[in-house]
């Protein structure tokens, strides 16, 4: 087998030096067999390994490879569905239990950060765009619902006046602030808690895909290429890169293609005008753009999706024109480095985590809000595993249904169904 290398991207150009793992290259046994060494995976390596359970990570090409290493970085709160949405799928007790989760989450990432000393680059502070007044009223409604019905008050409405002092950019008419949220190196982030699970006696396997479960009454194999792996659980966290490990969850989630540009480095000046106060940025359009700089006065500018997860031609040149809509001072900065990935999204854009059998479980369908929820889906699975599925099992009560259409129609489906919002974006 040909070893895999991470995607090109600025992340895996900046990114500190991590050790290459072996494959699976006959029989091993261990307790736990995690297949996916993204961010859910590791969490739960890190939870089962240190309490003891002899945990291996199979991953198909190298640890944080997916979306955990490609992302926006952006560590927003919340889910990526509207909480009163899923307060009308499951009533307003698990909806509060889901939402207390979600704030656990976003401390679960910052203890770890500082715990395990995870040199990731992380900032505070992330806001929610208005590019139009319909929007601004939306932002002010949102705050209100967060802080009446949850007791979320870490939020702050910008006005345009303030947004300028932040940003020079006149495209937005207000924003929500939220200190509480950030952004990070996605990547860093991933290796840093790849290597804490391994500090605490999880095993890595790398290039190692799974093929194929098999139960054999007490255990489980997983087949690989070149081996196998008998354990007693099975933890499936690939998320968009799972394939067909499992039909039955599959047809709950569709990968979409997401990309992002970084440019070359910026003039310090122009850098610290962009914005002053180091926040990540997303518009609150329903195909939205994001965008923060990093840690060494790039911007960093996601936008654009795809349905079929083929990269639309002229990748740099469509967010380009996306990002200098933003900011035309930008104009003439040359892109360095242009990626994407795939995101495993749900039909109700809520997370779809829950069990196969006793014994396999699953966490997927983070639908863009990955960099948080992914660090406690993996604890809510090492917790199963254990033997408490409490808190996994309100996740597994909101209710997902399979994409329309099978697996040859499902695509052209969804591309119908989002040209509605885009023509709302526009509204």
């Amino acid at each position: 087998m040909t070893a895999a290398s991470h995607v090109e991207s600025y992340y895996a150009a900046s990114t500190h030096t991590a050790p290459e793992h072996p494959r699976v290259l006959g029989a091993i046994d261990c307790d736990v067999c995690v297949v996916g060494a993204g961010l859910t995976g590791t969490s739960a390596a890190l939870e089962l390994a240190g309490r003891g359970y002899d945990t291996a990570i199979i991953e198909a090409h190298r640890v944080g490879w997916g979306a955990s290493g490609r992302s926006g970085g952006q560590t927003i709160f919340g889910y990526a569905c509207e909480q009163a949405k899923i307060r009308k799928m499951v009533g307003r007790e698990d909806d509060r239990r889901l939402w207390d989760m979600s704030v656990e989450a976003m401390t679960l990432l910052k203890d770890r950060i500082a715990k395990y000393r995870i040199d990731c680059d992380y900032k505070p502070g992330h806001m929610h765009a208005a590019v139009k007044p319909r929007q601004h009223r939306e932002l002010v409604d949102w705050k209100r619902e967060l802080e009446d019905e949850y007791g979320y008050d870490s939020l702050r409405m910008v006005d345009r006046d303030e947004l300028a002092s932040l940003m020079a950019t006149d495209r937005y008419v207000s924003g929500l602030l939220d200190e509480a949220s950030g952004h990070l190196h996605p990547l860093n982030y991933t290796l840093g808690l790849n290597a804490a699970a391994r500090e605490a006696g999880a095993r890595v396997y790398e290039n190692t895909p799974a093929l194929a479960l098999e139960d054999i009454g007490d255990h489980i194999l997983v087949q690989t290429p070149e081996g196998r792996v008998r354990c007693r659980f099975v933890l499936l966290c690939g998320n968009a890169y799972l394939g067909n490990l499992s039909r039955r969850i599959r047809a709950k989630v569709m990968p979409v293609g997401t990309y992002v540009v970084a440019t070359e480095r910026l003039d310090e000046e122009l850098a610290t005008s962009l914005i002053r106060n180091d926040m990540a940025v997303a518009d609150v359009n329903f195909v939205l753009d994001y965008f923060r700089l990093s840690a060494d006065r790039r911007m960093l500018f996601g936008g654009r999706v795809s349905y079929s997860t083929i990269p639309p031609p002229s990748l740099s040149h469509s967010i380009r024109a996306r990002m200098v809509k933003v900011y035309p001072q930008l104009k003439a900065v040359r892109i360095e480095y242009a990626w994407g990935g795939n995101v495993a999204i749900t039909m109700n854009r809520a997370p779809h985590f829950g069990r196969l059998s006793g014994t396999v479980f699953y966490a997927q369908g983070f639908s863009g809000h990955g960099m948080v929820m992914t660090g406690l889906a993996g604890k809510l699975l090492a917790e199963a595993v254990v033997g408490s599925a409490e808190r996994l099992d309100v996740f597994s009560r909101i209710p997902h249904h399979p994409f329309p259409g099978g697996r040859l129609l499902r695509t052209p489906a969804l591309v119908l169904a989002m040209a509605y919002y885009r023509i709302r974006d526009l509204l």
